[in-house]
């Protein structure tokens, strides 16, 4: 899926990567871009969504997710068509949940290469590095990072969480790994090599101090819920929920999807997406 925003630029590279023998369906919002990143979808055979004003990246993000279980996806992922993350990975990323070993996969851009001299500017790093270790700890995970545009999700995860209650900004990127944790999900990593180029959309320095402060509340979030002190709105649903569900054969946990208002997964469906 591609969450898309002014992405004229780089859109045209990131298709061209995207395996489309693998791949059944690429799913393009548009969160009313400023430049030809519709004309050019549609003259590259994509079906843009069209947002008739800016909705914020989340916002995007909730509008791809819901066209994706639309369409009966198996497996969703998601790229940012900005061309930092590699497209290439996408087939890697989907068979990891296909083979169900994992309900949501990250691409890491600090796995097993040194992302600085990739071009990730130092403070950036510096920032990652502080913040992931606090989710980590927050969270009681172990993962690399938690801040990468390249995910992946199950139809069974995705389709048990209220993304709906996620912020419409940066921040609904770390508010889903929490929904995920709480749902009780198996979360898996692959090394991703990263680009900086020119033409890569990046956050401005002031966005990035906003998005950290969100990411520590994230975590306080989750915490004061976790230890029954705040009822938490974005986190406040069955606990373990799709743990039980993965659990379920196909012809009891499809019922209880359609029963939770989700639909049942047909063929798999990768989307791919970005903003």
């Amino acid at each position: 899926m591609l969450p898309a925003y002014n992405a004229e630029a780089t859109l045209s590279r990131t298709v061209a990567e995207l395996d489309r023998e693998i791949i059944d369906e690429v799913v393009l919002v548009d969160d009313a871009s400023g430049d030809e990143t519709v004309p050019l979808a549609r003259k590259l055979g994509l079906k843009p969504i069209c947002h008739d004003i800016n909705k914020g990246y989340g916002g995007n993000q909730k509008t791809c997710y819901r066209s994706a279980l639309d369409l009966g996806a198996d497996v969703i992922v998601m790229v940012h068509p900005d061309y930092q993350y590699s497209p290439l990975l996408v087939p890697a990323m989907a068979s990891m949940i296909a083979y169900g070993e994992y309900d949501m996969v990250l691409g890491s851009r600090i796995l097993a290469q040194d992302t600085v001299a990739r071009g990730m500017p130092r403070y950036k790093f510096f920032s990652n590095r502080v913040l992931t270790f606090v989710e980590n700890i927050a969270l009681s995970q172990k993962l690399s990072e938690y801040h990468t545009g390249l995910r992946a999700f199950s139809n069974t995860l995705l389709g048990s969480l209220p993304i709906e209650r996620n912020s419409d900004d940066f921040i609904f990127d770390n508010q889903i790994i929490a929904q995920a944790i709480v749902a009780g999900a198996m979360i898996g990593e692959v090394s991703c090599p990263t680009r900086y180029a020119a033409d890569s959309s990046s956050i401005n320095l002031r966005r990035s101090i906003r998005y950290g402060l969100g990411v520590l509340h994230t975590c306080a979030d989750y915490r004061l819920r976790r230890h029954g002190l705040r009822r938490v709105d974005y986190l406040d649903f069955e606990a373990g929920k799709v743990a039980a569900l993965r659990a379920m054969p196909d012809a009891a946990r499809i019922p209880a999807q359609r029963a939770a208002g989700h639909p049942a997964t047909r063929a798999q469906d990768v989307g791919a997406g970005g903003t």
